[in-house]
C-alpha cells in the first residue's frame, strides 16, 4: 500500500532557516494508519522547491517587469521557444542554470512580497542531500528526499509537479530486460520514478494550502542507502533529446 499524506503547521521559512529543524515538529507529528508516528525507514520526504529557496536566500529584487526580465535572462543559458503574451509580454521557454527547461527560468514571483522574485535553489540535489541529512540526524531514520518544482510539458496542457532535486531515491526504475505480461522483453521502458512520486504528493500538498511538503510512504524498494547521482540524472542529454534536434532522418 502507498500512502501519502501533507501536514499542515508548516512555519514560514526564511532566509538562513535549518530547514530540517523547522519542518521536524510537523513531520514528527504525523500519524499512520498503523499507528505509528513521524517518519520510518523508507519514508519519502518530498519539499517544495519555494520553502528550499527561501531558506536558502534566492529572493532577489524585481520591482517591475524589466527588472524581472533581467532576472530571467540572467538565469537563462539557452532560449529553446517564445511567444508573444496578450498583454505585450514575452512568454519565454528556456533551459536554465540547473539544466531544466521551464517557463521563465523557474523564476517564481507568487508568494513572495511584493517587488522581488524567488529563483530556484542554486542546487537542487545539494539542497536534498543537506535535507536528508538534517532529518537522519533528528529522526535517526535515512528517508528520500525530493525536491520538487511546477512546470508544463511539450504537447500536454496542465501543469504537473516534478523532481528537481533528490537524495536516497532511486529517480529512474529502470525495467528493461524485464517481461510483460505476455512474456515480451521491455526494451526501452525506464519510469521517471522520482517524477512520479513528486506529482503524487503534490495531489495531497495542493497548489495553494499552506502545506508545502508531504511524506510518501510505501515505496521503499525506491529509496537507497547511499544518496545517489540525484534528479541531473532526470535530464535529458542534448545528443539524445530529440525536441533539441528536431527531424534528423
Amino acid at each position: 500500500m502507498i500512502l501519502a499524506q501533507a501536514p499542515d503547521g508548516v512555519p514560514t521559512i526564511t532566509r538562513g532557516d535549518d530547514l530540517a529543524a523547522r519542518l521536524t515538529p510537523v513531520l514528527a507529528a504525523l500519524t499512520w494508519p498503523d499507528g505509528s508516528r513521524g517518519l520510518a525507514e523508507g519514508d519519502v520526504v518530498v519539499v517544495a522547491s519555494k520553502v528550499v529557496a527561501k531558506a536558502e536566500g534566492r529572493l532577489v529584487a524585481a520591482r517591475d517587469d524589466a527588472e524581472r526580465e533581467r532576472v530571467v535572462a540572467g538565469e537563462t543559458v539557452r532560449v529553446v521557444a517564445e511567444r508573444a503574451r496578450p498583454d505585450g509580454g514575452v512568454l519565454r521557454i528556456v533551459e536554465n542554470r540547473q539544466g531544466l527547461v521551464m517557463a521563465a527560468a523557474g523564476v517564481d514571483s507568487s508568494d513572495v512580497p511584493a517587488g522581488t522574485a524567488l529563483l530556484l535553489p542554486e542546487d537542487p540535489d545539494d539542497s536534498a542531500r543537506r535535507l536528508r541529512r538534517g532529518l537522519h540526524a533528528r529522526f535517526g531514520v535515512r528517508p528520500g528526499v525530493l525536491v520538487t518544482d511546477t512546470a508544463g510539458r511539450p504537447w500536454r496542457r496542465g501543469l504537473t509537479d516534478m523532481s528537481i532535486g533528490a537524495a536516497g531515491v532511486r529517480v529512474l526504475d529502470d525495467l528493461r530486460g524485464r517481461r510483460d505480461a505476455y512474456g515480451r522483453e521491455l526494451k526501452v521502458t525506464v519510469v521517471a520514478a522520482a517524477d512520479e512520486i513528486a506529482a503524487a504528493a503534490d495531489l495531497v500538498r495542493g497548489k495553494a494550502t499552506g502545506r508545502p511538503v508531504a511524506v510518501v510512504r510505501g515505496l521503499g524498494h525506491l529509496v537507497t542507502t547511499e544518496d545517489g547521482d540525484g534528479a541531473r540524472a532526470l535530464v535529458r542529454p542534448p545528443e539524445e533529446d530529440m525536441f533539441r534536434r528536431g527531424s534528423d532522418l
